[in-house]
């Protein structure tokens, strides 16, 4: 792609999400969702592949689809409030019509269909910034609007993303399906604890940016796109996969890796809650995940040659190493000893 091009669209991206998360008025937050869904849809069609574009198409019809059902909900509650504040959000209907709507942006169950299949038609840079970047905006408007949402749906919608995020993860072969399920898991996890305490889902978001952003940029590093390339991976990249092995582990919330602080930290307060059951019911479906991240720890680490995959093996080179997922690497793994300061600044 043409790099004025792409500096056009990430700017676009930078600009629509901005203006997104700083803004009261629902038509504002909606132009921001809507700029947004039109500067990615070029990055995920760039390679002009027939898949890339079937990803494209479907992104911007689900989008358009989820769009329109903002506008409405927001327009729903002004005419029966006189309110356009996002705060504002009062009226039932339109509560329930944005839940669903900010469910389908995000791919929550039972509106994840599109997403696992946009990521695999994507490369793994756009992938990146779907699954982070392109949720921040109806993150944000969750966030916003939490006080007045529909704990009960969000939670039954949380409990299934779980479930099934683990569920269909466990016989992918393909590394950008499998997080895309990881993905649907952890928003899970956000959903489930939005209307208690919309800080605590924030923190799970930025850490699960943080995590996945490793794991994406790491990937991307090795040109690892399914499991038989990241078995030979090992001989080309040995510090590589070894912090990819630590990385996944950290995103399977596994102690003392940084991905543990925010499922203790929910669990903690759905017990408070008096939400046993879902806190019990939560932590068990987080198993199913759990499976297919030691998965792909153990084809990245574990499977050494020789064996029996028929792959060609790749010439061990000797990159310079990246600075930005150094630092990535490091917070994913390591921020769980500082979590007294991370909670004082919540």
């Amino acid at each position: 792609m043409n790099p004025q091009a792409k500096l056009i669209f990430t700017t676009s991206l930078l600009l629509g999400t901005t203006i997104t998360i700083s803004s009261n008025h629902w038509i504002l937050a909606w132009t921001g969702l809507e700029i947004n869904t039109l500067a990615i849809l070029p990055l995920i069609s760039k390679s002009h592949h027939p898949r890339a574009v079937e990803a494209a198409t479907k992104y911007f019809l689900v989008q358009a689809a989820a769009s329109a059902l903002v506008l409405f909900s927001s327009m729903t509650n002004a005419w029966h409030t006189g309110q356009w504040d996002i705060t504002q959000l009062t009226h039932p209907t339109s509560c329930l019509i944005l839940t669903s709507a900010i469910a389908i942006k995000l791919g929550l169950v039972p509106f994840h269909f599109w997403f696992p299949e946009v990521l695999q038609g994507s490369p793994l840079t756009t992938g990146l910034l779907l699954s982070t970047a392109m949720k921040f905006p109806p993150i944000t408007l969750l966030f916003m609007t939490s006080q007045s949402l529909n704990s009960t749906l969000l939670t039954t919608m949380a409990i299934m993303s779980t479930a099934l995020g683990g569920w269909m993860g466990l016989n992918q072969t393909q590394t950008r399906k499998i997080l895309a399920f990881s993905s649907i898991s952890h928003l899970g996890w956000m959903a489930i604890i939005i209307t208690y305490s919309p800080k605590l889902a924030l923190l799970n978001f930025y850490l699960y940016t943080l995590m996945t952003a490793a794991v994406f940029l790491t990937m991307n590093s090795m040109k690892v796109l399914k499991l038989s390339t990241l078995m030979t991976s090992w001989t080309k990249s040995p510090a590589l996969s070894t912090a990819l092995l630590l990385t996944l582990l950290s995103l399977a919330g596994l102690p003392p890796l940084t991905g543990f602080l925010p499922k203790w930290l929910i669990i903690q307060e759905l017990t408070k809650q008096e939400m046993p059951l879902m806190a019990t019911m939560i932590s068990l479906l987080s198993l199913l995940s759990l499976f297919f991240y030691l998965r792909l720890a153990y084809c990245s680490t574990i499977t050494l040659p020789p064996h029996t995959t028929n792959h060609m093996k790749r010439w061990h080179i000797h990159k310079p190493v990246n600075t930005q997922m150094a630092i990535l690497t490091t917070l994913s793994i390591m921020l769980l000893p500082i979590s007294p300061i991370i909670l004082t600044i919540m």
